[in-house]
C-alpha cells in the first residue's frame, strides 16, 4: 500500500493552490493523498473574488473522519480561514502521531487575506507547538514575528524566534526577497537552502507545492533534512516547466519529475 499524507487547507478552483494543488503533488511522489477543506474560495489566475471558511466543527469530524479510517503518515496545514479553524485543528494535532507540516498562509498571491490578522495568535500559541515543521515565506516570518526581514540574517532571526513558539523546526522562505532565492532552516542547527530564480509569472501555489512536497517526503519515510531538498528540486522543476496557462500568475506543472519518479 502507498504511503498516505493528508492535506488540511482551502480550495481552490482553478486548480493551482491549495487543496487540489496539495493532492496532485501528493499523487506525483507516489503517496495517496487525502483533504479536509477548511475554506472555499473563488479565484483564478488573476484574483481572489471572495473566501467562505467552513464551520469549525465540521473542519473537526473531517479530520477525525479520515484519521480513524486511513491514518496518514504526515500531514499539512494551508489556509485556515479563522481563529477557530485553527484552535479546532490544533485540539487534534495534539495527538497526532504523524508529523505535521504548517503552512502558515495568510495572504494570497493576490493580497487576499486568508487568515484574519486577529487570528496569528492562535496559529502562533496553539498550532505551532503542535509542529514539525512551519515555513513561512518572507512577509509571513514578519508578521508573525515583528522582524523586518532584509537578507540571510534577519531570516534566521525569525526562524529562531518561530522555533522558540515551539516548532521542532522552521523554514523560512527566501523568494520574496532580490536575487537568487535562498530559504533558511532553524532546527536547533542552522541550514541554508540555495538555488537560481526562475524568470517567470507563472508561480501560482508555489508555496502549497513545496509544503506538500515535503509532506510527501516525510510520508515517505524521509528525514526532514532530506526531504527539504528533494521538494525543492520537484518545486524548481514545476516552475521551470510551468505550462503558461490563464492569462494572470499561472499555475506550475505538477507532472514534473520527482526523486520517486525520476529513480
Amino acid at each position: 500500500m502507498p504511503p498516505i499524507a493528508l492535506t488540511i487547507a482551502g480550495s481552490d478552483p482553478s486548480g493551482g493552490a491549495g487543496i487540489q494543488a496539495d493532492l496532485k503533488t501528493f499523487h506525483q511522489f507516489g503517496v495517496y493523498g487525502e483533504a479536509v477543506i477548511t475554506l472555499v474560495t473563488a479565484q483564478n489566475s488573476h484574483s481572489v473574488l471572495r473566501v467562505e471558511p467552513l464551520a469549525p466543527d465540521l473542519v473537526s469530524e473531517q479530520i477525525e473522519a479520515v484519521i480513524s479510517d486511513m491514518p496518514p503518515a504526515a500531514a499539512k496545514t494551508g489556509a485556515l480561514g479563522s481563529a477557530e479553524i485553527v484552535e479546532a485543528i490544533a485540539d487534534l494535532a495534539a495527538r497526532f502521531t504523524f508529523p505535521l507540516v504548517v503552512d502558515p498562509v495568510l495572504i494570497s498571491k493576490h493580497q487576499t487575506r486568508l487568515l484574519p490578522k486577529e487570528a496569528e495568535q492562535a496559529l502562533k500559541e496553539k498550532l505551532f507547538p503542535c509542529a514539525a515543521l512551519v515555513m513561512p515565506n518572507i512577509p509571513e516570518a514578519e508578521a508573525l514575528t515583528g522582524i523586518d526581514i532584509h537578507g540571510k540574517e534577519q531570516m534566521l532571526v525569525a526562524a529562531r524566534k518561530l522555533f522558540e513558539m515551539g516548532a521542532k523546526a522552521v523554514l523560512v522562505k527566501g523568494g520574496h526577497l532580490e536575487g537568487d532565492p535562498v530559504d533558511v532552516l532553524f532546527d536547533g542547527r542552522a541550514a541554508e537552502y540555495k538555488s537560481p530564480r526562475i524568470d517567470t509569472p507563472h508561480t501560482h501555489g508555489t508555496g502549497c507545492a513545496y509544503s506538500a512536497a515535503i509532506t510527501a517526503c516525510l510520508a515517505l519515510g524521509m528525514p526532514l533534512r532530506d526531504a527539504i531538498p528533494a521538494a525543492r528540486r520537484f518545486v524548481q522543476s514545476a516552475i521551470r516547466s510551468a505550462p503558461g496557462l490563464g492569462s494572470g500568475s499561472g499555475p506550475l506543472n505538477f507532472f514534473a519529475s520527482t526523486p520517486k519518479s525520476s529513480g
